[in-house]
C-alpha cells in the first residue's frame, strides 16, 4: 500500500530550516546514510515525490551554486502560484489543491511511496485532509531559536520505532489526525 510520507530532519527546538531558509545546522551533523532510518534505504521505497515552492526554489539555487544535478528519478511535483524553469526530469508545477494532485500522486508511485520533501506547511495541508500517513524525523542537536517549523499546526502523532543514526535522534510516527480545527 502507497503511503504519502513527511521525511525530514528538524533541529531539537522543532524547526527544519532557519528564518533565512538555510539549512547550514544540517550539514555540519554526523549521519550514517545506511545507518538507522538512513537515506539510502528511504530513497529506494519512494515512488513519487511533492514539495512546495520555497524548497523547490532551495534546490534549484543548492544546484546552481554547486553544480549538481536534479537527484531524483521518479515524478515530482511542485505546489505552486509562482513560474518556475524545470531543473530536471518528470517535475510537474501545480497550484491545484493538494487533495487533488494526491491521487496523481500515488498513482504515479505504484506500489512505492510518496515522499512530502520539505516544508512542514505542506505536510500539514496533506495532514489536514487526512493524506499525511508517517511522519519519519531525524532530530539534530542543534537549537536555531527560529525558523520554518517542522509543523505549523497541531497534530496527534503515534511513535512506532526510534533509534539513534550518528548524531541524530530518530523517529517514525503515523499520523492520527488533527489536534483541533485551528491552523
Amino acid at each position: 500500500m502507497t503511503r504519502t510520507v513527511y521525511y525530514t530532519a528538524t533541529t531539537l527546538d522543532g524547526f527544519i530550516a532557519d528564518e533565512h531558509d538555510s539549512l547550514d545546522w544540517l550539514f555540519t551533523q554526523d549521519v550514517d546514510a545506511d545507518g538507522p532510518m538512513g537515506y539510502t534505504a528511504f530513497i529506494t521505497g519512494i515512488g513519487a515525490l511533492v514539495m512546495g515552492a520555497t524548497t523547490y526554489q532551495w534546490i534549484a539555487d543548492h544546484q546552481a551554486e554547486t553544480g549538481e544535478a536534479w537527484a531524483y528519478d521518479v515524478p515530482t511535483w511542485v505546489l505552486t502560484h509562482r513560474t518556475f524553469e524545470p531543473i530536471g526530469e518528470q517535475i510537474a508545477f501545480t497550484d491545484a489543491p493538494i487533495a487533488d494532485v494526491h491521487a496523481a500522486m500515488v498513482a504515479a508511485a505504484g506500489d512505492r511511496d510518496v515522499w512530502v520533501v520539505g516544508g512542514g506547511d505542506l505536510a500539514g495541508q496533506l495532514a489536514d485532509v487526512g493524506l499525511l500517513d508517517e511522519v519519519v524525523v531525524s532530530i539534530a542537536p542543534v537549537t536555531l531559536g527560529a525558523g520554518r517549523p517542522l509543523f505549523p499546526r497541531r497534530y496527534d502523532l503515534r511513535l512506532t520505532e526510534l533509534a539513534q543514526n550518528g548524531a541524530f535522534a530518530c523517529a517514525r510516527y503515523d499520523v492520527v489526525g488533527a489536534r483541533d480545527a485551528q491552523p
